[in-house]
């Protein structure tokens, strides 16, 4: 059974995650943009709070975000974002195109963030925020040739799936903002900076925390 598009959540979402993470981020930064009430349970991931029964009975991936809204419980932050847009968004399009292109593109820049992003830029900040004795070097290697792609993308236009900031540039944006914080400069790439600017310009927008190293690096946000 389809459930039907509210105003507002019966009671606050629950948003299960670790406030380093930017997939916890992205949905974070989409349930402020709806003006959604919220709260955050924070869980340790050093302490491996992620693996405890409990909470993969929530998701058996043990990975966050998870969010509980009323009787549901639901992983994944790209299909997160999906649903609260379509639940609760007064108009859903703003964040989705209902068009077979637009939608398509905005499918597109959510693989991107579940392939290349999270095995560049991401991965290239875990490594550095949790002492990971890996050489980086190919995971800083692979981080730029994305970003050089999304630099010549960027130029083109101002946001990733088209004219206006739809759900790919949320999905996409903390890990990018904090790519510095994993040894990936942003200096070569002035297009993405400012389209980082222009989400960060956006209403509702709500910063990711900063790191100790992402202070020292001079991460975006």
């Amino acid at each position: 059974m389809t459930a039907a598009r509210l105003s507002r959540p019966v009671q606050p979402i629950k948003l299960y995650g670790s406030s380093l993470s930017g997939h916890v981020h992205r949905v974070r930064l989409l349930l402020t943009m709806l003006d959604l009430p919220f709260e955050s349970i924070e869980l340790d991931m050093r302490k491996r709070e992620n693996r405890t029964p409990e909470f993969l009975a929530r998701n058996p991936f043990g990975q966050v975000p998870v969010i509980e809204d009323g009787d549901l419980t639901l992983a994944d932050s790209n299909a997160i974002l999906v649903y609260l847009n379509e639940r609760y968004s007064p108009d859903p399009s703003r964040w989705m195109p209902r068009d077979a292109v637009g939608a398509a593109r905005v499918q597109r820049w959510f693989s991107v963030a579940a392939g290349p992003l999270a095995y560049g830029p991401a991965a290239a900040r875990i490594m550095a925020l949790f002492g990971h004795a890996t050489d980086p070097s190919e995971t800083v290697k692979r981080s730029h040739a994305l970003l050089s792609v999304m630099e010549t993308h960027l130029q083109q236009q101002p946001f990733l799936a088209g004219p206006e900031a739809t759900l790919a540039d949320i999905a996409n944006y903390a890990y990018v903002a904090h790519a510095p914080e994993g040894s990936v400069s942003l200096d070569a790439y002035p297009g993405v900076r400012e389209w980082l600017a222009r989400i960060e310009a956006l209403r509702g927008f709500v910063p990711m925390v900063r790191t100790p190293i992402g202070l020292a690096a001079g991460a975006s946000s």
